[in-house]
């Protein structure tokens, strides 16, 4: 496996864009291990191997727990992850599919009974920044445990 491209060289103030977003989601103030768990979830489904790499490790450094990376394929039929963490990974799964999805209202009212307003546009912001980043991955090739 080999890079194709390497985006932030051909395309710097692009990924000048992408790297404020992912700013911006470092100031939201969610439980970080919840967002790396996120972070995984759009990145299994989107079959980002980069990505996958960066964040099971980035979740392992802040103490998350093998057992709850190794089952978030799997997260409806596991134990291990709290009512705001369930929620947040359907949203995630409902956005990172949007195409074939939509968020339903009763969706929507599930997150809203976890999220005000702003952290349910924060938390969407999180799960599109997370896509963006696959999807920039993918496309480009990224090798894992390369970054």
């Amino acid at each position: 496996m080999e890079q194709r491209i390497s985006g932030p060289k051909v395309a710097p103030e692009a990924y000048k864009i992408m790297y404020q977003f992912e700013k911006y989601t470092k100031t939201i103030g969610f439980d970080p291990k919840m967002m790396e768990l996120i972070k995984i979830r759009a990145s299994q489904i989107n079959g980002c191997a980069f990505c996958l790499d960066m964040h099971a490790r980035d979740a392992r450094a802040i103490g998350e727990t093998e057992q709850r990376i190794y089952c978030l394929n799997a997260w409806r039929e596991s134990p291990f992850y709290n009512d705001v963490e369930r929620v947040a990974l359907e949203l995630t799964e409902t956005i990172t599919l949007i195409a074939t999805n939509r968020v339903s209202d009763d969706l929507y009212n599930r997150v809203r009974q976890h999220f005000d307003e702003k952290q349910y546009v924060d938390l969407i912001f999180l799960i599109n920044t997370i896509n963006s980043w696959n999807r920039l991955s993918i496309s480009m090739n990224l090798v894992p445990g390369d970054h």
